[in-house]
């Protein structure tokens, strides 16, 4: 079956190389106009209580804890 995405891709293949710059073009300024939503995202979930809380309040007590190594140790022993 063949999704919407995959039909547009296909589409966008078969443009001539100049409305197909035109189309990527537009594209980069569409991504541009929705990178704030990407950013409130984030800073929602930075709040406290946000989503990464719970992983930061576990890393924090690993690392108070004792249960962590250095970066370097760890990539030296790969």
């Amino acid at each position: 079956m063949t999704t919407k995405v995959q039909t547009i891709a296909d589409q966008v293949r078969a443009l001539p190389q100049r409305e197909r710059e035109e189309f990527l073009s537009w594209l980069g300024e569409f991504e541009l106009e929705h990178n704030d939503e990407w950013d409130d995202e984030l800073a929602r979930d930075a709040r406290p209580g946000g989503r990464p809380e719970r992983v930061l309040k576990r890393v924090r007590g690993d690392i108070a804890e004792g249960r962590t190594r250095p970066l370097d140790e760890i990539l030296d022993n790969s």
